[in-house]
């Protein structure tokens, strides 16, 4: 019998014991769902329209193992619904086209489908519009799950005729009372084991799984096998944080370089540099470095930041900033991480001026939006006689021979006469910036009062 790309969940409650605990333990109702109060609790919109067959199509968005899956399943089992679940990696248009057409008659007996998506961010445009003309005549409830922002994965017309929800991690507690749970349960979970756990072992567990039940689960069902492997002749196997620390092996950070987590990662560390929050920074540097973060990317990070949050406060900060990216190109891992970490120390330290930053996009929004005048004759060099004839440098002054060193000539287009772009802070070496500008602008009006009587 060939593969199906996709396949129908059975609605049962037989437990099969080779499954993963994760698996096994999956709510099979909202009141053994944990977490997601904030949609789920008594009164709340998501809960609301479950419990009135309300639904609709829905796109559940947020972190690996919050419970989409499970509330898709649960969705199905309230509402007497045939469950569908696709393959985004394995499933065609014509698969897709197909199911739908099989909805379609189905519904025309009273049976209503469930087509479940996880991971829709990885169906193309194409396999996305197939869905449309279905979900649109209700022919099936659309579910997609997905750990990336749906503003960006999941075509507009597909999203707008869809509810999202967005799911939070759980929390330390919450994921601790889903162990205790497994550990308790002896149908479905690990009860007929009999097993004693530390309090510390399954919060270290918790702590572990950044939020993650499907992979607290994981590391539980582990340290169960271990410690029966260690118990004693007359003890019942108990879990430890030694145990829980073989488990673990090494903590896996939840990131995708390619993903949204890598924009709020680096996000969360500029904005704390901002802030001049130095532990903030270090805290979301070592987020990304330890996860395995592109260190040359977050070197232009750091340098963007230097130009743009420091600036002229403190012009020492691009050097610090590019001495740290060649530092750690000499250095390697693990070393060369400390000078990123230094410079981003110095950035929150610094002072902070984004007026360049400021200046330059109101120069590039008058160099949008004004006409591409002509650089004023006595800007232009004249290499040639024709080009003197043309007048091209006439009227040029020149500053160094000037005893204020500086000419009162007009640099700027006509249309741009006298427009200021440049507006310095207190802050830093741009006080003493602001003071020489202004230095300069008092010289240049003297030279205009001596040009003007002569």
């Amino acid at each position: 019998m060939p593969l199906s790309l996709f396949q129908q969940i059975p609605q049962d409650d037989s437990v099969d014991k080779s499954r993963p605990l994760a698996d096994r333990m999956r709510p099979r109702t909202l009141d053994e769902f944990v977490g997601q109060e904030h949609i789920l609790g008594p009164g709340k919109s998501l809960r609301v329209q479950i419990e009135r067959d309300d639904s609709g199509s829905l796109i559940f968005w947020g972190p690996p193992g919050v419970g989409k899956t499970t509330l898709a399943k649960i969705i199905a089992r309230m509402t007497h619904a045939d469950f569908i679940e696709f393959s985004a990696v394995l499933t065609g248009i014509k698969e897709i086209k197909q199911v739908m057409a099989d909805a379609e008659r189905t519904r025309q007996y009273g049976t209503r489908t469930i087509v479940f998506v996880d991971e829709v961010h990885r169906f193309n445009k194409a396999q996305q519009d197939a869905f449309l003309p279905y979900v649109e005549k209700g022919s099936i409830r659309l579910i997609g799950a997905t750990t990336e922002n749906p503003s960006f994965e999941v075509i507009s017309a597909l999203l707008s005729r869809c509810r999202v929800y967005v799911l939070k991690e759980l929390s330390e507690e919450q994921i601790v009372e889903l162990l205790h749970r497994a550990l308790k349960d002896a149908e479905r979970g690990l009860g007929d084991l009999h097993l004693e756990a530390e309090d510390d072992a399954l919060r270290k567990i918790a702590t572990y799984s950044s939020g993650d039940a499907r992979s607290a689960y994981n590391v539980l069902e582990i340290a169960a096998t271990l410690a029966q492997e260690q118990q004693g002749k007359d003890k019942a196997p108990r879990i430890t944080g030694v145990i829980v620390g073989d488990a673990l092996q090494k903590r896996v950070l939840r990131y995708d370089k390619a993903g949204e987590e890598h924009y709020n990662l680096i996000s969360a560390l500029h904005k704390s540099v901002r802030n001049s929050d130095p532990d903030a920074a270090l805290y979301w540097l070592a987020r990304m470095l330890e996860a395995g973060e592109d260190r040359l990317y977050v070197g232009r990070r750091v340098v963007r930041m230097a130009v743009e949050d420091i600036g002229l406060a403190d012009p020492n900060a691009l050097g610090i900033t590019l001495a740290a990216r060649d530092a750690f190109d000499f250095l390697g891992m693990p070393e060369g991480d400390l000078a990123l970490a230094q410079a981003v120390v110095y950035l929150c330290a610094a002072p902070k001026s984004n007026a360049v930053y400021v200046a330059y996009g109101a120069v590039q929004e008058d160099v949008e939006r004004t006409a591409q005048e002509p650089v004023p004759l006595h800007l232009r060099n004249a290499p040639t006689g024709l080009m003197k004839a043309l007048e091209y440098g006439k009227g040029y002054q020149y500053a160094h021979e000037l005893e204020a060193k500086v000419a009162d000539m007009q640099c700027l287009p006509d249309s741009l006469k006298n427009r200021v772009y440049y507006h310095p802070t207190e802050e830093g070496i741009e006080k003493r910036i602001k003071a020489r500008l202004e230095e300069l602008k008092r010289a240049r009006a003297g030279s205009q009062q001596r040009h003007g009587k002569e």
